[in-house]
């Protein structure tokens, strides 16, 4: 597979699509397009999923799914104040400093236009209640972690303009375009969304390798890309509930943390267990083994503050086993940092796991 950084494009592509929770229009068309050729027949289920499926050659080997999720992290509308600011809602993991002030785009069933995150002005006193709750207290030079009560949309927009703009309680919130460039530096790639856009382009690359060195494999191969992980993975469920096969296996971000023993390098890290399930010990093992053979240098790890598409489903009983694949990342749920070929080393892992 080439490097990543020739594939820059697609990986930057990805980024710049809107995909709020339960809105992952954008990069499902930009999905669809990418993968038309690739596999043997393509569908959107009830869900929203985008499923794509390539059939094996031994019908009676078990199937496996390999699940991406679209949604970024992103806002919800709340409330429309009297001056046309915006109160909004986190919908996932997600705490204002990891956005910061600065531009947003507030998608209106009719327009799509700019606001601003703000947690108002920095000059003034403790009559102004908002700015003071998160400034460090006197003497002791402490502040508290701003919160999204803390913070409004500025839109400059009266209400009546917001109306027509189709924007009320229920209007999702995104970062800016302006915003989503990637940024290469010394041996990784930064930017928002790594997750989980990197992680569609693992399993594009990984199931283009098949298609294009014309490899058939034992068992059917499903391609689900899945909508509302981040809010519970309602995506993953349907689609583990809906389609054959026993194995639902996950490919995401992997926090980097002294506590994980996970370090910010090229290599994959295998999951073994987080917070809503065991993984499958045996795909584990056989993942270790296979990332080996090619000459990584896996990293396990247990976690702790997380869910994915496979355990939120196993969890649930819609999967018999669960398996989760990682690209190390910095700075998770935020301005996230990869080792610039974390991506290819995850990449050729799936591949040599879906052809075994």
């Amino acid at each position: 597979m080439k490097n990543t950084l020739e594939n820059l494009a697609l990986l930057q592509a990805l980024i710049n699509t809107r995909g709020p929770c339960g809105q992952e229009e954008e990069v499902r068309l930009l999905c669809q397009k990418t993968l038309q050729e690739v596999f043997d027949d393509m569908w959107i289920d009830p869900a929203g999923n985008l499923v794509g499926k390539i059939s094996g050659c031994n019908k009676n080997a078990e199937s496996i799914r390999v699940m991406v999720h679209m949604d970024e992290l992103s806002l919800i509308v709340k409330r429309i104040n009297e001056d046309g600011s915006l109160r909004v809602n986190a919908l996932g993991g997600l705490l204002p400093f990891s956005f910061g002030q600065g531009p947003v785009e507030i998608m209106g069933d009719k327009e799509i236009f700019s606001g601003i995150l703000s947690f108002g002005s920095l000059h003034t006193t403790k009559e102004t209640a908002n700015i003071n709750k998160i400034l460090p207290e006197e003497h002791k030079g402490q502040g508290k972690t701003p919160l999204w009560d803390d913070v409004s949309i500025v839109t400059r927009k009266s209400l009546d303009e917001l109306k027509a703009a189709g924007v009320h309680p229920g209007t999702r919130v995104v970062v800016a375009q302006c915003r989503r460039q990637l940024h290469l530096f010394q041996d990784c790639i930064a930017g928002y969304f790594l997750d989980n856009r990197a992680a569609i382009f693992i399993a594009i690359e990984a199931f283009k390798q098949i298609k294009n060195k014309k490899q058939q494999p034992q068992r059917d191969l499903y391609f689900v890309a899945t909508c509302s992980e981040e809010v519970g993975a309602h995506g993953a469920s349907y689609a583990a509930r809906t389609l054959p096969g026993e194995v639902t296996l996950a490919v995401d971000v992997g926090p980097v943390a002294k506590e994980y023993q996970t370090i910010l390098s090229a290599d994959p890290i295998i999951v073994y267990q987080d917070a809503w399930g065991l993984y499958d010990k045996k795909i584990c093992d056989r993942l270790i083994k296979l990332a080996e053979n090619l000459g990584f240098k896996p990293q396990c790890a247990i976690f702790g503050n997380y869910g994915s598409d496979a355990s939120l489903a196993y969890s649930r009983g819609q999967s018999a086993k669960a398996a989760l694949i990682c690209f190390p990342v910095e700075n998770t749920h935020g301005y996230e940092i990869t080792h610039k070929n974390s991506l290819s080393q995850c990449a050729a892992l799936l591949h040599s796991y879906l052809l075994e």
